[in-house]
């Protein structure tokens, strides 16, 4: 359990740093942005409760609302997807229920579980925080557009975070 902890920790910091000191300064014009930094609140145990889910999603999407300078839109939105998490898990629950200590990974749980997973989610988490970012619906559709291609952008930096860093097919649910 504490080295869980550690490794929880460890991912908490790189992905804040990565998106931080790298991801931020990536531009790719104004529909395609980046932020894997949502792959930490992802790839929380399942066994986590869900008060603590929420709370760790509102601190990280602070600590990354101090570097963009966005006064609590991160937050907001780590806060909705970390809400949404808990229904999306029972949604996609499969038949003999989850393993405790395992994390929702591609490598145990299979690619078309962790694609349907990760697209609810990172949709969820970019609808609000662009919406938040526009905090209006006049430019509606302009507005959608940007969390659509930004969704797509962001699923890909974690489809492939997930093939270099969860390779183990060891703990793959059969």
């Amino acid at each position: 359990m504490i080295s869980e902890i550690g490794r929880n920790i460890v991912r908490f910091l790189v992905l804040l740093l990565l998106q931080a000191l790298i991801v931020k300064n990536i531009h790719l014009g104004r529909y395609f942005i980046f932020f894997p930094y949502i792959l930490f609140i992802m790839l929380l145990p399942f066994n986590t409760n869900k008060p603590l889910v929420l709370l760790i999603s509102f601190v990280f999407g602070l600590c990354v609302d101090l570097f963009y300078d966005t006064q609590g839109m991160h937050a907001s939105a780590c806060v909705f997807m970390a809400l949404m998490r808990g229904f999306v898990l029972k949604l996609l629950s499969p038949r003999e229920g989850y393993e405790e200590n395992h994390k929702p990974t591609m490598s145990y749980m299979g690619a078309a579980w962790f694609i349907s997973y990760a697209l609810i989610l990172i949709f969820a988490h970019h609808l609000v925080l662009f919406y938040l970012e526009a905090f209006s619906f006049r430019e509606f559709f302009r507005t959608f557009l940007r969390v659509l291609c930004s969704s797509v952008a962001t699923f890909g930096f974690v489809y492939m975070l997930q093939f270099l860093f969860y390779r183990s097919n060891s703990e793959r649910l059969t």
